[in-house]
């Protein structure tokens, strides 16, 4: 057991050390906790504003699109909001004048009147085009994660200003009884999806960390227990696993979930040491490899300079298991430090 926090200690120096601007400032401030009101830490963010990574994500920051629509905005993977996304999650310095257009774009996007509005469909007619967000059986038929990555984004890089409140009051307006959210449009469905909840849960904690809102912390509370009953991987019924690719490691997640995922929000959430996460926790410290370090199992996207679907402009590592991925890496101990399991 000795040699294992000789192991962290060695990553976490070669971390503090990477070429990577992101992934020291992940080292630094969402695993060390060093505040960002640190000088060195706001020099390192303004690196991170200009790094080549951020300046490819950022690629078609300028590219028009009709206000209300999709196009530019939402694409996989090359539309601004996974920019902002992602954006969010590297250190990219908050209250960035720079950023305020493309934020802009975004946030009226995601705030359009039609996110107002409700329209009760039926069985019959709930797949049927609405100008409104549908109710089914009482809930609330919407594709929360989109409002939830946003509000992530809002609340860490525009200081959650109005648009952020908005997309705190529209999540928890959806909210359902269990918890979260969900945007089938079958009449059947009446649990929560754990892909669409995750982003929303995470995107009230920032908010709430951003602007002390205790309804927000609230709701992202309620929102945990979706996952916390089903100790984040397993069905309740019979407690066998929900999906194969649940037990698989990945960066970014975008709207997807794994384990790590659900860990990074219930630390987040402040409910990383519930017992119900020890058996996840025990699981991604088995998945450790001998010399340091985390590997990203699988990926969610390609690299292509093209403006294609399912594309990003960079590359966040390639799946392996044996090699350590940094990004995982980092959100893996920033994991086990909140938990209390980083021995070094």
């Amino acid at each position: 057991m000795a040699a294992r926090p000789r192991v962290r200690a060695q990553l976490l120096r070669r971390l503090e050390r990477s070429p990577e601007s992101s992934i020291r400032w992940r080292t630094r401030v969402r695993v060390l906790g060093e505040p960002r009101e640190r000088a060195g830490i706001r020099e390192l963010e303004r690196t991170i504003r200009s790094s080549p990574r951020t300046t490819a994500l950022l690629r078609r920051a300028s590219q028009p699109s009709a206000p209300g629509t999709f196009g530019g905005i939402y694409r996989y993977w090359q539309g601004i909001h996974w920019a902002l996304t992602a954006l969010a999650d590297l250190g990219y310095p908050d209250g960035d004048a720079a950023l305020t257009p493309v934020l802009q774009r975004a946030l009226g996007m995601w705030t359009r009147p039609d996110y107002d509005r409700t329209v009760r469909v039926t069985a019959a007619t709930a797949r049927r085009p609405q100008r409104g967000v549908p109710i089914l059986n009482g809930r609330y038929r919407r594709c929360a994660s989109q409002q939830g990555n946003a509000l992530l984004y809002a609340s860490r890089l525009a200081r959650a200003e109005e648009p952020a409140q908005h997309l705190a009051d529209l999540l928890a307006r959806w909210q359902w009884d269990d918890g979260g959210w969900n945007c089938s449009r079958s009449a059947s469905a009446h649990v929560s999806s754990f892909m669409e909840t995750l982003t929303p849960m995470r995107g009230l904690a920032a908010y709430s960390t951003a602007t002390g809102s205790s309804k927000s912390l609230s709701a992202a509370r309620r929102a945990a227990e979706i996952f916390l009953e089903r100790r984040l991987f397993r069905r309740r019924k019979d407690g066998s696993v929900m999906r194969p690719r649940f037990l698989e490691l990945h960066y970014p997640l975008y709207w997807y979930y794994d384990v790590l995922g659900g860990l990074k929000g219930m630390a987040e959430v402040g409910r990383i040491n519930d017992p119900r996460c020890t058996e996840a926790l025990d699981w991604l410290e088995g998945r450790e490899l001998p010399s340091g370090g985390w590997p990203a199992d699988g990926r969610f996207y390609h690299v292509s300079s093209a403006y294609e679907h399912g594309a990003e402009y960079v590359d966040w590592g390639a799946p392996s298991r044996t090699r350590a991925n940094d990004w995982v890496t980092t959100d893996a101990l920033f994991v086990l430090q909140a938990a209390g399991r980083l021995a070094v």
